[in-house]
């Protein structure tokens, strides 16, 4: 019997051929399982100390940080030992964006015992002025108070498990003065915007998605991850068990976002019946499955790139994709539905975290809410009470009015996109595959979108051309080896 030995020294047994075997977990594998190694010897002294090698081979390099390690180095360490194998790879994008973009090349050359407040602080600074790296036409040369804040939590973290290793007395991240957290105020679509732009969607060929998300508040992921055999047609039963997301210009498909978001929904009868329509016309296993490739998902992100074309072409505001899923849930508050029912069908943990994010009040939830404190008060039946009237409102755009769908198509794949950012600037964009296999946006900007779409063409022109040369390229470095 191998007996028992202290945590991280591994365990040593005897074999039934006589020889001795020591085995030691040296990682863990994407899933979090233990990796581990062994090593045999004719005696257990032998063994031991084969093993206590491969042990010393194996080390972690925590074991080696020093205080006067450069910052750089040790944030680097700290994700990828301590952060990258317990978060998501999407989550790991966002982190490698804040880490190796912005924080490593400006304090990454401090030693980790010199760096001080004053170097956070006026580090943040410096982002907030320009910090900015791409897209500098479009949003200025700063970073956004969110994404000030999101490089501070990993300076923060990472410092923290350095005074918990001993490295640093103290933590230099506590106390900086960072942008205040500002809560971003949800769009939601009103009930004569829902007509207009499902009728759009309908006309343009993606009813039935948009239909599904307004039914359901599923996340976009989610929703880009449900193949035909997640939905029981008889029971009208949905299982979410999977998510579509984009990482490095690749699909990935993973598990949904928490326990909680693994859930079964009920879709009405009537959403059921235009699903089955559909899948009528789908020859895939995914529910909306790419237009190149029907073995995979459709990209998640050129769902948001759709909406917003939808969306002006309704005559509705603008708003976000997750705007979508904060209309259902808002519609499904305004319409009776308990916020612990609300709380499982879009996936949340607990009822408190819906509570704080969905429950947008509407014009309409006011005034019922005003009858039913007039009818308790005076224990007669009020006269209606009209919705407030805010001055100088023009009323919706189509408001009551008959509602013509747009006819003209969605630009064709590989066009490219236009976006009109103001009345005197217009965005061309193209986001191809290039031969590393990874998407890469282009943008172009002009003041017209005449000027917008000849400068679009040229730049796809351009890139197509690029991505030919670099195919090329790997393909002599493939036969030269």
């Amino acid at each position: 019997m191998a007996k028992r030995r202290k945590n991280g020294k591994g365990v040593l047994r005897q074999r039934k051929d006589g020889r001795w075997e020591g085995r030691v977990v040296v990682g863990y594998d994407d899933k979090g399982l233990p990796k581990t190694k062994n090593v045999l010897a004719k005696t257990k002294t032998e063994c031991a100390e084969k093993l206590e090698k491969l042990r010393e081979e194996y080390r972690p390099p925590s074991t080696r940080c020093k205080p006067d390690m450069l910052f750089g180095d040790y944030i680097d360490f700290w994700y990828e030992n301590f952060c990258k194998p317990a978060i998501r790879p999407l989550t790991q994008t966002n982190y490698e964006n804040r880490i190796y973009d912005h924080i490593i090349p400006e304090i990454g050359k401090i030693p980790l015992n010199k760096l001080t407040q004053n170097d956070l602080q006026q580090f943040y600074a410096r982002l907030k002025r320009n910090g900015r790296k791409q897209y500098v036409e479009k949003y200025g040369t700063g970073l956004s108070d969110r994404m000030v804040r999101a490089c501070h939590a990993s300076c923060r973290m990472a410092l923290e498990k350095a005074v918990a290793e001993g490295l640093i007395r103290v933590n230099p991240a506590i106390g900086c003065k960072l942008p205040p957290k500002k809560a971003r105020e949800m769009q939601v679509l009103t009930k004569d915007e829902l007509q207009r732009f499902l009728a759009q969607a309908k006309e343009d060929g993606y009813y039935e998605l948009f239909l599904l998300e307004l039914g359901t508040g599923m996340r976009r992921g989610e929703l880009m991850g449900l193949q035909w055999d997640d939905l029981n047609f008889r029971t009208g039963e949905l299982h979410i068990v999977r998510q579509a997301c984009a990482v490095n210009g690749k699909i990935e498909i993973s598990m949904p976002k928490t326990n909680s978001s693994i859930r079964t929904v009920v879709l009405p009868p009537s959403l059921v019946e235009v699903l089955r329509k559909y899948k009528e016309t789908i020859n895939s296993r995914w529910m909306f499955p790419s237009p190149q490739n029907l073995d995979v998902p459709r990209y998640p992100t050129s769902v948001g790139d759709i909406l917003s074309i939808l969306l002006k072409r309704a005559g509705c505001k603008k708003v976000r994709f997750h705007d979508l899923r904060h209309t259902f849930a808002t519609m499904a508050i305004a319409n009776g539905m308990d916020v612990k029912t609300l709380s499982a069908t879009i996936g949340h943990v607990s009822a408190t975290t819906t509570l704080d994010i969905y429950s947008h009040r509407t014009v309409e939830m006011e005034v019922r809410a005003a009858e039913n404190i007039e009818r308790g008060i005076g224990k007669c039946e009020p006269s209606p009470i009209p919705p407030p009237e805010k001055p100088n409102e023009e009323p919706a755009k189509g408001l009551n009015e008959p509602f013509t769908p747009y006819k003209g198509k969605i630009r064709k794949s590989g066009s490219g996109c236009i976006y009109k950012i103001n009345d005197h600037l217009y965005e061309g964009s193209f986001s191809p595959t290039h031969a590393n296999g990874k998407r890469v946006k282009h943008n172009v900007y002009a003041e017209t979108r005449d000027e917008v779409e000849v400068k679009l063409a040229e730049l796809i022109e351009r890139v197509r051309e690029e991505i030919r040369l670099e195919k090329e390229e790997m393909m002599k470095g493939g036969h030269e080896t």
